[in-house]
Protein backbone atom coordinates (compact mmCIF):
# COMPACT_ATOMS: atom_id res chain seq x y z
CA UNK A 1 0.00 0.00 0.00
CA UNK A 2 1.53 3.39 -0.97
CA UNK A 3 1.17 6.36 0.82
CA UNK A 4 3.13 9.89 1.49
CA UNK A 5 5.55 10.55 4.41
CA UNK A 6 4.27 13.63 6.25
CA UNK A 7 6.62 16.54 5.64
CA UNK A 8 8.56 17.13 8.31
CA UNK A 9 8.14 20.66 9.94
CA UNK A 10 10.92 23.40 9.58
CA UNK A 11 12.88 24.85 12.24
CA UNK A 12 10.54 28.19 12.79
CA UNK A 13 7.24 25.25 12.12
CA UNK A 14 8.15 23.43 15.77
CA UNK A 15 5.34 23.16 17.96
CA UNK A 16 5.89 22.48 21.48
CA UNK A 17 6.19 18.79 22.45
CA UNK A 18 4.49 16.21 24.80
CA UNK A 19 7.54 16.02 26.83
CA UNK A 20 10.97 17.11 27.44
CA UNK A 21 12.90 15.44 24.10
CA UNK A 22 15.96 14.74 26.71
CA UNK A 23 13.96 11.49 27.35
CA UNK A 24 14.32 10.73 23.94
CA UNK A 25 17.65 11.79 23.54
CA UNK A 26 18.73 9.55 26.68
CA UNK A 27 16.96 6.62 25.15
CA UNK A 28 18.62 6.17 21.70
CA UNK A 29 21.80 7.06 24.09
CA UNK A 30 21.10 3.73 25.87
CA UNK A 31 20.56 2.04 22.48
CA UNK A 32 23.63 2.96 20.62
CA UNK A 33 24.99 1.49 24.28
CA UNK A 34 23.16 -1.72 24.35
CA UNK A 35 24.01 -2.05 20.25
CA UNK A 36 27.61 -2.55 21.54
CA UNK A 37 27.12 -4.62 24.78
CA UNK A 38 25.20 -6.74 21.92
CA UNK A 39 28.04 -7.49 19.49
CA UNK A 40 30.56 -7.63 22.39
CA UNK A 41 28.90 -10.35 24.55
CA UNK A 42 27.10 -13.59 24.99
CA UNK A 43 23.59 -12.82 26.17
CA UNK A 44 24.54 -14.60 29.67
CA UNK A 45 27.17 -12.15 30.50
CA UNK A 46 26.02 -9.76 33.22
CA UNK A 47 27.46 -6.47 30.90
CA UNK A 48 25.07 -7.29 28.35
CA UNK A 49 22.15 -8.40 30.69
CA UNK A 50 22.89 -5.49 32.50
CA UNK A 51 22.65 -3.27 28.90
CA UNK A 52 19.46 -4.88 27.72
CA UNK A 53 17.83 -3.52 31.76
CA UNK A 54 19.46 -0.16 30.93
CA UNK A 55 17.43 0.01 27.70
CA UNK A 56 14.29 -1.32 28.32
CA UNK A 57 14.42 1.10 31.68
CA UNK A 58 15.02 4.09 29.42
CA UNK A 59 11.61 3.47 27.70
CA UNK A 60 9.47 3.91 30.84
CA UNK A 61 10.10 7.75 31.09
CA UNK A 62 8.72 7.46 27.60
CA UNK A 63 5.74 5.43 28.12
CA UNK A 64 4.94 7.67 30.87
CA UNK A 65 3.80 10.26 28.42
CA UNK A 66 2.96 8.64 25.47
CA UNK A 67 2.06 5.04 24.20
CA UNK A 68 4.01 5.47 20.56
CA UNK A 69 7.25 7.56 19.57
CA UNK A 70 8.05 8.06 15.48
CA UNK A 71 11.66 8.88 15.36
CA UNK A 72 12.04 10.31 11.51
CA UNK A 73 15.34 9.72 10.03
CA UNK A 74 17.71 11.17 7.83
CA UNK A 75 21.30 10.19 6.54
CA UNK A 76 23.11 11.30 10.34
CA UNK A 77 19.85 12.27 12.48
CA UNK A 78 17.46 10.50 14.23
CA UNK A 79 14.45 13.64 14.48
CA UNK A 80 11.60 13.56 16.34
CA UNK A 81 8.83 16.02 16.70
CA UNK A 82 11.06 17.87 13.93
CA UNK A 83 14.17 18.00 16.73
CA UNK A 84 17.27 16.01 16.14
CA UNK A 85 17.76 13.56 18.96
CA UNK A 86 20.39 11.72 18.03
CA UNK A 87 23.69 13.21 15.20
CA UNK A 88 26.03 11.10 13.82
CA UNK A 89 27.79 12.08 11.17
CA UNK A 90 30.34 9.25 10.92
CA UNK A 91 28.95 6.80 8.85
CA UNK A 92 31.11 3.79 10.09
CA UNK A 93 29.09 4.40 13.28
CA UNK A 94 26.13 5.70 12.94
CA UNK A 95 22.77 4.10 13.81
CA UNK A 96 20.60 6.07 11.82
CA UNK A 97 22.66 5.24 8.67
CA UNK A 98 22.30 1.37 9.13
CA UNK A 99 18.19 2.38 8.37
CA UNK A 100 18.85 5.14 5.84
CA UNK A 101 20.99 3.42 3.68
CA UNK A 102 18.51 0.81 3.49
CA UNK A 103 15.85 3.25 2.21
CA UNK A 104 14.08 3.31 5.86
CA UNK A 105 13.17 7.10 6.52
CA UNK A 106 10.69 6.40 9.86
CA UNK A 107 10.77 3.96 12.77
CA UNK A 108 7.37 3.91 15.17
CA UNK A 109 7.82 2.17 18.30
CA UNK A 110 4.84 1.31 20.07
CA UNK A 111 4.79 0.53 23.89
CA UNK A 112 5.78 -3.26 24.59
CA UNK A 113 8.46 -3.13 22.76
CA UNK A 114 11.30 -2.83 24.90
CA UNK A 115 9.75 -5.86 26.87
CA UNK A 116 8.57 -8.16 23.44
CA UNK A 117 11.10 -6.76 20.31
CA UNK A 118 13.94 -5.25 21.24
CA UNK A 119 16.25 -8.09 21.54
CA UNK A 120 15.08 -8.79 18.33
CA UNK A 121 16.39 -5.84 16.72
CA UNK A 122 19.51 -5.83 17.83
CA UNK A 123 19.72 -9.11 16.62
CA UNK A 124 19.40 -7.61 13.08
CA UNK A 125 21.51 -4.95 13.36
CA UNK A 126 24.02 -6.49 15.03
CA UNK A 127 23.67 -8.74 11.07
CA UNK A 128 23.77 -6.08 9.02
CA UNK A 129 26.28 -4.43 10.24
CA UNK A 130 28.67 -7.53 9.36
CA UNK A 131 26.84 -8.62 6.35
CA UNK A 132 28.31 -8.92 3.33
CA UNK A 133 26.57 -7.03 -0.22
CA UNK A 134 24.79 -10.55 -1.19
CA UNK A 135 23.19 -11.07 2.24
CA UNK A 136 19.51 -9.38 3.31
CA UNK A 137 19.72 -5.48 3.95
CA UNK A 138 17.83 -4.41 6.91
CA UNK A 139 14.51 -4.11 5.24
CA UNK A 140 14.41 -7.79 4.24
CA UNK A 141 15.13 -8.62 7.63
CA UNK A 142 12.84 -6.67 9.88
CA UNK A 143 9.95 -7.21 6.93
CA UNK A 144 11.30 -11.13 7.69
CA UNK A 145 10.73 -10.79 11.57
CA UNK A 146 7.10 -9.58 11.32
CA UNK A 147 7.21 -7.20 14.27
CA UNK A 148 4.06 -6.35 16.03
CA UNK A 149 5.59 -3.30 18.22
CA UNK A 150 7.19 -1.71 15.49
CA UNK A 151 5.63 0.18 12.47
CA UNK A 152 8.42 1.68 9.66
CA UNK A 153 8.19 3.61 6.49
CA UNK A 154 10.75 3.25 3.70
CA UNK A 155 11.37 4.28 0.03
CA UNK A 156 12.42 1.92 -2.63
CA UNK A 157 15.44 3.09 -3.88
CA UNK A 158 14.96 1.05 -6.86
CA UNK A 159 12.48 3.52 -8.25
CA UNK A 160 13.46 6.83 -10.35
CA UNK A 161 10.87 8.95 -8.53
CA UNK A 162 11.11 7.11 -4.62
CA UNK A 163 7.77 6.96 -3.67
CA UNK A 164 7.73 6.83 -0.05
CA UNK A 165 6.06 3.17 0.41
CA UNK A 166 4.10 1.91 3.94
CA UNK A 167 6.20 -1.30 4.81
CA UNK A 168 3.93 -1.67 8.55
CA UNK A 169 2.01 -3.98 7.05
CA UNK A 170 3.60 -7.44 5.66
CA UNK A 171 2.56 -8.37 1.91
CA UNK A 172 0.85 -11.49 1.29
CA UNK A 173 3.50 -14.39 0.52
CA UNK A 174 3.37 -16.28 -2.62
CA UNK A 175 2.55 -19.73 -2.53
CA UNK A 176 6.22 -21.52 -2.81
CA UNK A 177 5.46 -24.51 -5.36
CA UNK A 178 5.88 -27.75 -5.03
CA UNK A 179 9.80 -28.70 -6.71
CA UNK A 180 9.05 -30.69 -9.46
CA UNK A 181 10.67 -34.60 -9.01
CA UNK A 182 13.53 -35.61 -10.75
CA UNK A 183 14.83 -38.88 -11.75
CA UNK A 184 17.15 -39.77 -9.39
CA UNK A 185 20.89 -39.57 -10.06
CA UNK A 186 22.69 -43.04 -11.94
CA UNK A 187 24.96 -44.07 -9.25
CA UNK A 188 28.38 -43.31 -9.88
CA UNK A 189 31.24 -45.85 -11.34
CA UNK A 190 34.05 -46.00 -8.82
CA UNK A 191 37.08 -44.58 -10.17
CA UNK A 192 35.12 -42.19 -12.22
CA UNK A 193 35.89 -38.32 -11.78
CA UNK A 194 32.68 -36.13 -11.92
CA UNK A 195 33.38 -32.08 -13.08
CA UNK A 196 30.38 -31.77 -10.31
CA UNK A 197 32.18 -32.40 -7.91
CA UNK A 198 35.19 -30.75 -7.93
CA UNK A 199 32.68 -27.86 -8.57
CA UNK A 200 31.95 -27.91 -5.29
CA UNK A 201 35.04 -27.25 -3.96
CA UNK A 202 37.11 -24.33 -2.70
CA UNK A 203 39.27 -24.71 -5.71
CA UNK A 204 36.41 -23.67 -7.70
CA UNK A 205 35.69 -20.54 -6.06
CA UNK A 206 33.90 -18.09 -8.23
CA UNK A 207 34.90 -14.27 -8.46
CA UNK A 208 32.55 -12.94 -5.81
CA UNK A 209 33.28 -15.73 -3.25
CA UNK A 210 36.67 -14.79 -3.13
CA UNK A 211 36.19 -11.34 -2.97
CA UNK A 212 34.03 -11.93 -0.10
CA UNK A 213 36.60 -13.87 1.84
CA UNK A 214 38.93 -11.13 1.20
CA UNK A 215 37.15 -8.26 2.30
CA UNK A 216 36.31 -10.71 4.94
CA UNK A 217 40.15 -11.08 5.82
CA UNK A 218 40.77 -7.93 5.23
CA UNK A 219 38.06 -6.43 8.08
CA UNK A 220 38.98 -8.93 10.57
CA UNK A 221 43.09 -7.86 10.65
CA UNK A 222 41.48 -4.08 10.57
CA UNK A 223 39.26 -4.38 13.24
CA UNK A 224 40.44 -2.75 16.39
CA UNK A 225 40.99 -5.11 18.98
CA UNK A 226 42.82 -3.26 21.45
CA UNK A 227 39.02 -1.03 21.51
CA UNK A 228 37.26 -3.57 22.36
CA UNK A 229 38.92 -5.07 24.92
CA UNK A 230 39.37 -2.11 26.55
CA UNK A 231 36.15 -1.69 26.10
CA UNK A 232 35.29 -4.76 27.87
CA UNK A 233 37.35 -4.08 30.80
CA UNK A 234 35.87 -0.94 31.55
CA UNK A 235 32.33 -2.43 31.53
CA UNK A 236 33.71 -5.02 33.95
CA UNK A 237 34.74 -1.92 35.93
CA UNK A 238 31.09 -0.22 35.86
CA UNK A 239 29.56 -3.21 36.28
CA UNK A 240 31.70 -4.76 39.52
CA UNK A 241 31.97 -3.04 42.69
CA UNK A 242 34.29 -5.40 44.54
CA UNK A 243 37.47 -3.49 45.20
CA UNK A 244 39.92 -6.07 43.93
CA UNK A 245 38.90 -5.85 40.58
CA UNK A 246 38.52 -2.56 40.20
CA UNK A 247 42.32 -2.36 41.47
CA UNK A 248 43.13 -4.89 39.02
CA UNK A 249 41.52 -3.25 36.00
CA UNK A 250 42.77 0.33 36.86
CA UNK A 251 46.54 -1.13 36.98
CA UNK A 252 45.77 -2.75 33.94
CA UNK A 253 44.91 0.65 32.37
CA UNK A 254 47.79 2.66 33.47
CA UNK A 255 50.10 0.25 32.50
CA UNK A 256 48.37 -0.81 29.18
CA UNK A 257 48.53 2.83 27.94
CA UNK A 258 52.05 3.26 27.71
CA UNK A 259 52.39 0.24 25.94
CA UNK A 260 49.79 1.72 23.35
CA UNK A 261 51.26 5.28 23.12
CA UNK A 262 55.16 3.39 22.06
CA UNK A 263 53.07 1.76 19.88
CA UNK A 264 51.29 4.34 18.04
CA UNK A 265 47.91 3.89 18.67
CA UNK A 266 47.01 7.26 20.02
CA UNK A 267 43.45 6.86 19.41
CA UNK A 268 42.74 4.06 21.44
CA UNK A 269 44.59 6.03 23.74
CA UNK A 270 42.69 9.23 23.57
CA UNK A 271 39.36 6.48 23.46
CA UNK A 272 40.55 4.94 27.37
CA UNK A 273 41.20 8.66 28.46
CA UNK A 274 37.90 9.85 27.58
CA UNK A 275 35.95 7.43 28.78
CA UNK A 276 37.67 6.56 31.92
CA UNK A 277 36.41 10.32 32.90
CA UNK A 278 32.81 9.34 31.87
CA UNK A 279 33.34 6.59 33.80
CA UNK A 280 34.18 8.57 36.80
CA UNK A 281 30.74 9.84 36.80
CA UNK A 282 28.66 7.02 35.77
CA UNK A 283 30.11 3.92 38.32
CA UNK A 284 28.21 3.27 41.38
CA UNK A 285 30.28 2.83 44.94
CA UNK A 286 33.22 4.54 43.17
CA UNK A 287 35.63 4.81 46.51
CA UNK A 288 38.32 7.65 46.40
CA UNK A 289 41.37 5.72 45.62
CA UNK A 290 39.45 4.47 42.31
CA UNK A 291 38.42 7.93 41.27
CA UNK A 292 41.87 9.34 41.99
CA UNK A 293 43.15 7.07 39.41
CA UNK A 294 40.76 7.32 36.82
CA UNK A 295 40.63 11.42 37.20
CA UNK A 296 44.44 10.81 37.14
CA UNK A 297 44.85 9.05 34.13
CA UNK A 298 45.20 12.17 31.52
CA UNK A 299 47.33 14.13 34.61
CA UNK A 300 50.15 11.32 33.95
CA UNK A 301 50.39 11.54 30.18
CA UNK A 302 50.14 14.88 30.75
CA UNK A 303 53.32 15.19 32.95
CA UNK A 304 56.36 16.38 31.62
CA UNK A 305 58.53 13.10 31.95
CA UNK A 306 56.04 10.97 30.35
CA UNK A 307 54.78 13.83 27.54
CA UNK A 308 58.39 14.29 26.44
CA UNK A 309 59.24 10.23 26.36
CA UNK A 310 56.71 10.22 23.85
CA UNK A 311 57.70 13.35 21.64
CA UNK A 312 61.67 12.19 21.75
CA UNK A 313 59.96 8.43 20.54
CA UNK A 314 57.79 10.17 17.74
CA UNK A 315 60.86 12.17 16.50
CA UNK A 316 63.15 9.18 16.33
CA UNK A 317 60.68 7.16 14.37
CA UNK A 318 60.48 6.13 11.10
CA UNK A 319 56.94 6.85 10.45
CA UNK A 320 54.67 10.25 10.82
CA UNK A 321 52.05 9.61 13.28
CA UNK A 322 48.17 9.91 11.34
CA UNK A 323 47.20 13.63 12.38
CA UNK A 324 43.94 13.13 13.31
CA UNK A 325 44.68 10.02 15.81
CA UNK A 326 47.34 13.07 17.30
CA UNK A 327 44.84 15.79 17.47
CA UNK A 328 42.30 13.58 19.27
CA UNK A 329 44.96 12.45 21.80
CA UNK A 330 46.02 15.80 22.46
CA UNK A 331 42.62 16.72 22.91
CA UNK A 332 42.87 14.79 26.19
CA UNK A 333 45.63 16.27 27.77
CA UNK A 334 45.57 18.42 30.43
CA UNK A 335 46.39 22.75 29.40
CA UNK A 336 49.68 21.91 31.89
CA UNK A 337 50.62 19.69 28.79
CA UNK A 338 51.04 23.03 26.66
CA UNK A 339 54.62 23.84 28.46
CA UNK A 340 56.19 20.67 27.69
CA UNK A 341 54.96 20.89 23.85
CA UNK A 342 56.21 24.41 23.27
CA UNK A 343 59.54 23.36 24.68
CA UNK A 344 59.71 20.58 22.48
CA UNK A 345 59.08 22.25 19.18
CA UNK A 346 62.48 24.00 18.99
CA UNK A 347 64.31 20.78 19.41
CA UNK A 348 62.35 18.58 17.07
CA UNK A 349 64.48 17.59 14.12
CA UNK A 350 61.82 15.33 11.96
CA UNK A 351 60.05 17.94 10.37
CA UNK A 352 56.69 16.05 9.28
CA UNK A 353 56.74 14.73 13.30
CA UNK A 354 56.89 18.87 14.23
CA UNK A 355 54.46 20.01 11.40
CA UNK A 356 52.25 17.77 12.89
CA UNK A 357 52.62 18.32 16.38
CA UNK A 358 52.26 22.22 15.89
CA UNK A 359 49.22 21.48 14.63
CA UNK A 360 47.83 19.54 17.47
CA UNK A 361 49.38 21.52 19.82
CA UNK A 362 47.58 25.01 18.03
CA UNK A 363 44.21 22.84 18.73
CA UNK A 364 45.43 22.73 22.19
CA UNK A 365 46.63 25.88 22.53
CA UNK A 366 43.22 27.26 21.28
CA UNK A 367 40.95 25.45 23.44
CA UNK A 368 42.95 26.62 27.33
CA UNK A 369 44.08 30.15 26.36
CA UNK A 370 44.20 30.80 29.99
CA UNK A 371 47.00 28.44 30.25
CA UNK A 372 48.66 29.73 27.06
CA UNK A 373 48.25 33.50 28.47
CA UNK A 374 50.09 31.97 31.94
CA UNK A 375 53.12 30.47 29.65
CA UNK A 376 53.72 33.75 28.24
CA UNK A 377 55.52 34.66 31.59
CA UNK A 378 57.48 31.14 31.69
CA UNK A 379 61.26 31.51 32.61
CA UNK A 380 62.15 29.14 29.52
CA UNK A 381 62.39 31.57 26.57
CA UNK A 382 61.56 28.99 24.15
CA UNK A 383 58.18 28.54 25.78
CA UNK A 384 57.68 32.74 26.21
CA UNK A 385 58.36 32.79 22.68
CA UNK A 386 56.15 30.26 21.27
CA UNK A 387 53.07 31.35 23.92
CA UNK A 388 53.58 34.82 22.57
CA UNK A 389 53.27 33.64 19.00
CA UNK A 390 50.32 31.49 19.73
CA UNK A 391 48.87 34.09 21.28
CA UNK A 392 49.42 36.63 18.96
CA UNK A 393 48.11 34.10 15.82
CA UNK A 394 44.40 33.23 18.15
CA UNK A 395 44.38 37.42 18.73
CA UNK A 396 44.26 36.92 22.04
CA UNK A 397 43.22 40.24 23.85
CA UNK A 398 43.78 39.02 27.45
CA UNK A 399 47.47 38.10 26.72
CA UNK A 400 48.28 41.83 25.70
CA UNK A 401 49.29 42.67 29.32
CA UNK A 402 51.50 39.65 29.73
CA UNK A 403 52.94 40.43 26.20
CA UNK A 404 53.53 44.09 27.37
CA UNK A 405 55.53 42.73 29.78
CA UNK A 406 57.75 40.66 27.70
CA UNK A 407 58.89 43.98 26.24
CA UNK A 408 61.04 44.42 28.74
CA UNK A 409 62.55 40.91 28.70
CA UNK A 410 66.12 40.78 28.44
CA UNK A 411 66.73 38.74 25.83
CA UNK A 412 66.05 40.59 22.36
CA UNK A 413 64.36 37.70 20.04
CA UNK A 414 61.93 37.31 22.91
CA UNK A 415 60.91 41.46 22.75
CA UNK A 416 60.90 40.87 19.15
CA UNK A 417 58.50 37.88 19.42
CA UNK A 418 56.15 40.02 21.61
CA UNK A 419 56.22 42.66 18.88
CA UNK A 420 55.16 40.60 16.74
CA UNK A 421 52.29 38.71 18.63
CA UNK A 422 50.89 42.44 19.48
CA UNK A 423 51.02 43.38 16.24
CA UNK A 424 48.51 40.82 14.93
CA UNK A 425 46.13 41.35 17.77
CA UNK A 426 46.21 44.41 16.49
CA UNK A 427 43.61 46.07 19.25
CA UNK A 428 43.84 49.64 20.93
CA UNK A 429 45.84 48.10 24.30
CA UNK A 430 47.84 46.24 22.29
CA UNK A 431 48.81 49.43 19.62
CA UNK A 432 49.76 51.11 22.93
CA UNK A 433 51.91 48.87 24.29
CA UNK A 434 54.09 48.68 21.12
CA UNK A 435 54.28 52.57 21.35
CA UNK A 436 57.51 51.28 24.18
CA UNK A 437 59.38 49.40 21.46
CA UNK A 438 60.04 52.61 19.63
CA UNK A 439 62.71 53.35 21.62
CA UNK A 440 64.29 49.60 22.32
CA UNK A 441 68.02 49.10 22.44
CA UNK A 442 67.70 46.24 19.76
CA UNK A 443 67.47 47.63 15.74
CA UNK A 444 65.57 44.75 14.75
CA UNK A 445 63.07 45.20 17.81
CA UNK A 446 62.79 49.31 16.90
CA UNK A 447 62.59 48.62 13.12
CA UNK A 448 59.64 46.09 13.51
CA UNK A 449 57.51 48.12 16.28
CA UNK A 450 58.13 51.29 14.21
CA UNK A 451 56.32 50.08 10.75
CA UNK A 452 53.64 48.51 12.55
CA UNK A 453 52.41 51.57 14.31
CA UNK A 454 53.13 53.88 11.19
CA UNK A 455 50.90 51.63 9.28
CA UNK A 456 48.29 51.65 11.55
CA UNK A 457 48.60 55.15 11.94
CA UNK A 458 48.40 55.14 15.60
CA UNK A 459 49.20 58.43 16.77
CA UNK A 460 50.66 58.10 20.01
CA UNK A 461 53.41 57.08 19.29
CA UNK A 462 54.05 60.24 17.05
CA UNK A 463 56.39 61.90 19.77
CA UNK A 464 58.87 59.31 19.64
CA UNK A 465 58.69 58.75 16.13
CA UNK A 466 59.28 62.22 15.37
CA UNK A 467 62.16 62.91 18.12
CA UNK A 468 64.31 60.05 16.36
CA UNK A 469 63.54 61.64 12.62
CA UNK A 470 65.01 65.16 14.61
CA UNK A 471 67.60 63.91 16.13
CA UNK A 472 70.77 62.45 15.66
CA UNK A 473 71.05 59.53 16.93
CA UNK A 474 69.21 58.49 13.27
CA UNK A 475 72.11 59.29 11.39
CA UNK A 476 74.20 56.73 12.47
CA UNK A 477 71.69 53.95 11.42
CA UNK A 478 71.41 52.04 8.85
CA UNK A 479 69.10 52.68 5.65
CA UNK A 480 66.66 50.42 6.34
CA UNK A 481 65.90 52.07 10.03
CA UNK A 482 65.90 55.61 8.80
CA UNK A 483 63.65 54.03 6.01
CA UNK A 484 61.56 52.83 8.59
CA UNK A 485 61.08 55.71 11.19
CA UNK A 486 60.59 58.59 8.08
CA UNK A 487 58.13 56.53 6.38
CA UNK A 488 56.24 55.95 9.66
CA UNK A 489 57.21 59.93 10.32
CA UNK A 490 55.12 60.94 6.92
CA UNK A 491 52.52 58.44 8.16
CA UNK A 492 51.65 60.06 11.04
CA UNK A 493 52.28 63.35 10.48
CA UNK A 494 50.19 64.12 7.27
CA UNK A 495 50.09 67.06 6.10
CA UNK A 496 51.98 68.85 9.30
CA UNK A 497 54.52 67.32 8.22
CA UNK A 498 55.50 68.66 4.47
CA UNK A 499 57.87 71.91 5.77
CA UNK A 500 60.43 69.92 7.46
CA UNK A 501 60.82 67.33 5.13
CA UNK A 502 60.27 69.50 1.83
CA UNK A 503 63.68 71.38 3.54
CA UNK A 504 65.38 68.40 4.17
CA UNK A 505 64.83 67.07 0.60
CA UNK A 506 65.32 70.37 -1.51
CA UNK A 507 66.62 72.32 1.12
CA UNK A 508 70.70 73.42 0.84
CA UNK A 509 72.73 74.95 3.85
CA UNK A 510 75.83 76.75 4.89
CA UNK A 511 77.70 77.12 1.58
CA UNK A 512 74.67 75.60 -0.44
CA UNK A 513 75.62 72.30 0.90
CA UNK A 514 73.05 69.59 0.79
CA UNK A 515 72.02 66.47 3.78
CA UNK A 516 73.57 63.84 3.61
CA UNK A 517 72.16 61.53 0.49
CA UNK A 518 70.45 58.75 2.65
CA UNK A 519 68.50 61.02 4.93
CA UNK A 520 67.04 63.47 1.39
CA UNK A 521 65.93 59.81 0.23
CA UNK A 522 64.24 59.07 3.60
CA UNK A 523 62.41 62.21 3.27
CA UNK A 524 61.17 61.48 -0.29
CA UNK A 525 60.10 58.67 1.11
CA UNK A 526 58.14 59.98 3.90
CA UNK A 527 56.62 62.36 1.69
CA UNK A 528 55.34 59.99 -0.75
CA UNK A 529 53.59 58.48 2.40
CA UNK A 530 51.74 61.89 3.00
CA UNK A 531 50.54 62.18 -0.85
CA UNK A 532 48.98 65.87 -0.31
CA UNK A 533 49.26 68.93 -3.22
CA UNK A 534 52.17 70.00 -1.31
CA UNK A 535 54.27 67.40 -0.35
CA UNK A 536 54.11 66.09 -4.31
CA UNK A 537 55.61 69.32 -5.26
CA UNK A 538 58.25 69.33 -2.99
CA UNK A 539 59.05 65.36 -4.80
CA UNK A 540 58.42 66.98 -8.38
CA UNK A 541 61.20 69.55 -7.54
CA UNK A 542 63.53 66.84 -6.76
CA UNK A 543 62.88 65.03 -9.62
CA UNK A 544 66.39 65.87 -11.19
CA UNK A 545 68.89 65.51 -8.37
CA UNK A 546 72.08 64.84 -9.10
CA UNK A 547 72.60 62.15 -6.83
CA UNK A 548 70.85 58.72 -7.72
CA UNK A 549 69.88 57.25 -4.57
CA UNK A 550 67.78 60.73 -4.13
CA UNK A 551 66.43 60.80 -7.48
CA UNK A 552 65.27 57.12 -7.65
CA UNK A 553 63.96 57.64 -4.08
CA UNK A 554 61.41 60.51 -5.33
CA UNK A 555 60.57 58.30 -8.42
CA UNK A 556 59.62 55.36 -6.41
CA UNK A 557 57.67 58.05 -3.68
CA UNK A 558 55.94 60.27 -6.69
CA UNK A 559 54.54 56.06 -8.15
CA UNK A 560 53.42 55.76 -4.82
CA UNK A 561 51.62 58.72 -3.86
CA UNK A 562 50.18 59.01 -7.82
CA UNK A 563 48.75 54.89 -6.60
Amino acid sequence: MSTQTPPVATTHELTEPPFPPALVEELLKVLGKAMRAHQLYLPNNPVYQRAIDNLRRAFLPVWAHVDEIALAITESDFRWEGRSVMRETSKSESVPWIFFKDGIRELRLLKGFEEQEVVGLLDILKRVKKASPEEDDLLTLIWEKDFSFLRYRFIDLTLENNVPIEASVPAERPPVAPPEQMEPEPEARPGIVRIEDLDATVHFLDESEIDYLRTEVQTEYSSEVRRNVLAILLDIFELQTAKAVRDEITDILENFLMHLLSAGHFSTVAYVLRESQELVARARELDASHRTKLVGLPDRLSAAGPLSNLLQAMDDGATVPNQADLNELFEQLRPSALGTLFTWLSRLQHAEVRAAIEVAAARLAAANTAELVKLIGSADVDVAMESARRAGGLKTAAAVAPLGKLLGHEAAKVRLAAVQALSEINSAGALQQLERAVDDEDRDVRVAAVRILGSRGQRGAFAKVEAAVKGRALRDADLTEKMAFFEAYGSLAAASGVPYLDALLNGKGFLGKREDPEMRACAAMALGKIGTRDATDALTRAQGDKDVLVRNAVNRAVRGSAA
